[in-house]
């Protein structure tokens, strides 16, 4: 298993999938071909039906202004549902063509074969075999991550906490509308200064988590810089719960960061044994991932213990299953911006569970994983970032009416 600095990469959004990917796609095949004088890419599956709303075009033509887009909405049987064909061109003639696919968080591989992104550092795969190899040595699994990782996490999570930080404080500020036609208004500034009568220490505490993921998710859906945690669809669950607990209940940075590192193999864990893409698996495989990320940094924040931890994450992936990527408009903004905070809260009532019933628990995280990953496979592929499917058609079905 890679490094789990490759789950969090700092971009640009809507879409992890549909933005940063391509983006490092179209980077990669540039610098390969520095002789060509033209390039064609050609879109095919979820990036085809959707591209257009995510700015997939407008993230590859930041490298290849001039590129011809195509996107291919007939070829079926796809390696991944986020295919690309790069081609490069000199004096009329094709010099090179690769087929890429964005398979999720950023993340970019061949059909056969990998990227050479980062080397495998971890030998165990799966949480299972983590926490044994942890109580097996009497260590915690934070201090295993550390031993595995080396001294360059600490500052590269500081780097990404610093720009999650930023991200939620830039939507916080923001007002207006956001780009692509829907109309919908940013409410993160809102839902954070608007106290209700009477109010209650629980329901402040919701609002300023849901706040906080709004803040996020807003900037993504503005193409704002963001984090991956593990997709910019699910940007705003992690950075949400992690803020609130350094900024309202005075966590020190040092122990977000070693939040941020147990949040970091819990995706990392999903993204080896299963999918990070909603056009793979459907929206559980982003928010779900993201809220047993955010559960997991929370409970080892309040330092439960690698049990606690598990059951945490399990939780909070377990009531995620069957979610599926409907977004209106091809947008990232309904349901996902919502569906943020949602999830966001959902992490903090997943630990307090946890805390209470580890010891009655039946089903690990590794199997939840698994079974996660089935129902999106089982999932018609309406449902998985389409828009031909779920909220999606219906709204378009109402403003046709």
């Amino acid at each position: 298993m890679r490094t789990i600095k490759t789950v969090f990469k700092i971009g640009q959004g809507p879409s992890s999938s549909h933005t940063v990917g391509p983006f490092r796609a179209a980077q990669w095949f540039r610098d390969h071909n520095p002789e060509a004088g033209a390039f064609e890419v050609t879109l095919y599956g979820s990036l085809a039906y959707t591209g257009e709303g995510h700015g997939t075009g407008k993230a590859i033509r930041r490298i290849l202004p001039e590129a011809k887009l195509i996107f291919d909405k007939e070829t079926a049987d796809l390696p991944h549902p986020n295919t690309m064909l790069f081609r490069a061109f000199r004096d009329g003639q094709l010099l090179a063509e690769k087929q890429i696919m964005s398979i999720g968080g950023g993340s970019i591989r061949w059909p056969r074969g990998r990227t050479g992104e980062e080397r495998e550092i971890y030998p165990q795969t799966s949480f299972g075999e983590m926490r044994y190899y942890c109580y097996q040595g009497g260590i915690r699994l934070l201090d295993f991550i550390k031993q595995t990782e080396g001294p360059g996490l600490t500052p590269y999570l500081a780097t990404v906490w610093d720009a999650m930080k930023d991200a939620v404080e830039r939507g916080l500020q923001a007002e207006g509308v956001l780009p692509g036609g829907l109309n919908l208004n940013r409410r993160a500034a809102d839902l954070y200064n608007t106290r209700c009568y009477n109010e209650s220490s629980d329901l402040t505490m919701n609002r300023t988590i849901a706040a906080y993921a709004y803040a996020v998710s807003e900037e993504n859906a503005a193409e704002g810089v963001v984090v991956t945690a593990p997709t910019c669809g699910a940007c705003g669950v992690l950075p949400a719960v992690l803020y609130y607990m350094e900024h309202d209940r005075g966590f020190p940075e040092e122990e977000i960061l070693d939040a941020l590192a147990v949040a970091g193999l819990i995706g990392n864990v999903i993204r080896t044994n299963a999918s990070v893409s909603g056009a793979e698996c459907g929206c559980q495989a982003e928010i779900g991932s993201a809220c047993s990320m955010a559960a997991a940094a929370l409970a080892s924040l309040y330092r439960l213990d690698d049990n606690q931890i598990e059951y945490a994450a399990e939780i909070a992936m377990e009531h995620s299953l069957g979610l599926t990527c409907d977004p209106v408009n091809g947008l990232v903004q309904i349901p996902c911006i919502e569906r943020n905070a949602v999830a966001a809260m959902r992490a903090v009532s997943s630990v307090n569970l946890a805390q209470f019933l580890t010891g009655t628990r039946k089903i690990s995280f590794d199997e939840v994983v698994q079974t996660m990953y089935r129902t999106g496979k089982d999932m018609d592929k309406k449902y998985r970032e389409t828009s031909h499917g779920g909220l999606a058609a219906l709204y378009h079905y109402e403003q046709e009416s």
